[in-house]
């Protein structure tokens, strides 16, 4: 038998474990990654098992594109990857206005002031891509 439930989150405040944005830091020129936002975790919360991270955006691909990747990493866009889509092709063609979303989990991450960015490569881009919306979020766990 389950061991019953002997807490809920009534009351409990987790805004110091959350942190968000929907600030659109830059847009892909041609097929570099890019970071399309960015998150730092200001916080001195103990982390127990790591940081929830979840990234969308909605761009439209450039001239040439043919695939695009999205990533999370720690610190900038030579960090550590937390978590990539890799290559994805639906939907993928210049001019086209697509969505995608991308979920990762660090158990690595190790201190107050983590930054964390959302990257976006654009494959055989030869033009920039637009990035129109975002959201980036991180929850500590």
């Amino acid at each position: 038998m389950p061991v019953p439930l002997g807490e809920n989150s009534k009351g409990l405040d987790l805004t110091a474990r959350a942190a968000a944005t929907t600030a659109i830091v830059g847009s892909p020129a041609a097929a570099s990654e890019t970071i399309i936002a960015q998150l730092s975790l200001d916080t001195d919360e103990t982390i127990l098992s790591g940081i929830m991270l979840r990234g969308f955006a909605a761009f439209t691909v450039g001239t040439n594109g043919t695939a695009v990747t999205l990533k999370i990493r720690r610190t900038n866009v030579s960090g550590t990857t937390v978590a990539t889509t890799g290559a994805l092709t639906g939907g993928i063609a210049a001019a086209n206005l697509v969505a995608e979303t991308i979920l990762g989990f660090d158990t690595g991450a190790a201190l107050t002031g983590q930054v964390y960015v959302l990257t976006l490569t654009v494959t055989a881009g030869s033009a920039a891509s637009t990035v129109s919306a975002v959201e980036f979020d991180a929850l500590i766990v």
